[in-house]
């Protein structure tokens, strides 16, 4: 079985890893398990020559050109599970969606739960479950979003919302077609996740560092958080907030203000 993956740069690589065969005669098993020279272990790197995220590629710049064709700025929320991403969107959309027209495209494993939390804030919201029958996609890409634009009228809006699932390791490695990328970043998650998940944090145009009114009651030093994103990321906008108090939310919907805005 080989495994696949992609550097920033876009090479993509195959790991495969080749276990040798070997007999055993019925009723003679008499070989040293701790030599095993009949099993070789280590890697054997192969280039592919043909990108395998070519067809998500060619999906996304098509999302793209759908968004704007119809004067749509697109944004790619991520985030871990638990991190507060769709108590942002919640707030999100009691902000905004009286002043821009806002549509979502909710991703999630299984269930309708977090489309629910956000039906009836004034957005259009396109539910989009990735689960298969055998458990389901950790992210979301190109092709599954272009599937759920149906779902939303494009020439009635301003910005899309994708709301990816959660996970700190797929989904930033994904272009869905979005203009730029957003992360949610909970201080209950541990000052060290941008040092360990730097792909995800280096991916992001801002982070919202959440759930700040919690920091009297845990061991957690905000300059601490902050300087460890600006280690993989050092452009992104760090803002602190609380999607629960609204604490810091202003700074939050000033940057979706100027990011709708720059599609006109």
């Amino acid at each position: 079985m080989g495994r696949f993956h992609r550097h920033d740069d876009g090479t993509v690589h195959s790991h495969e890893h080749d276990h040798l065969p070997h007999d055993h005669d019925d009723g003679d098993h008499d070989h040293d398990h701790g030599d095993h020279r009949h099993y070789q272990t280590g890697t054997q790197r192969i280039e592919v020559l043909e990108a395998i995220f070519a067809e998500n590629d060619a999906l996304a710049q098509a999302n793209r050109v759908a968004f704007e064709s119809n004067g749509i700025r697109a944004l790619n929320l991520m985030s871990s599970p638990g991190s507060g991403k769709t108590t942002v969107l919640q707030a999100t959309l009691d902000e905004l969606a009286g002043e821009l027209a806002i549509g979502v495209v909710e991703g999630d494993i299984a269930t309708d739960l977090d489309a629910a939390k956000l039906s009836g804030r004034g957005a259009q919201v396109s539910l989009l479950n990735t689960s298969n029958g055998f458990g389901g996609e950790c992210h979301l890409d190109a092709p599954m979003v272009s599937r759920a634009l149906p779902g939303l009228d494009l020439p009635a809006l301003d910005l899309v919302i994708v709301e990816n699932v959660g996970n700190l390791v797929c989904p930033a490695e994904f272009d869905v077609g979005e203009h730029a990328k957003a992360m949610v970043y909970s201080v209950t998650e541990g000052e060290d996740k941008p040092l360990k998940y730097p792909v995800m944090f280096r991916s992001v145009d801002v982070v919202l560092l959440n759930k700040i009114d919690l920091v009297p009651y845990l061991d957690a030093d905000m300059d601490t958080y902050i300087a460890h994103v600006r280690e993989v990321n050092a452009t992104a906008a760090i803002l602190p907030v609380s999607a629960r108090t609204g604490a810091g939310m202003a700074a939050w919907f000033g940057w979706l203000r100027r990011f709708a805005g720059d599609g006109e």
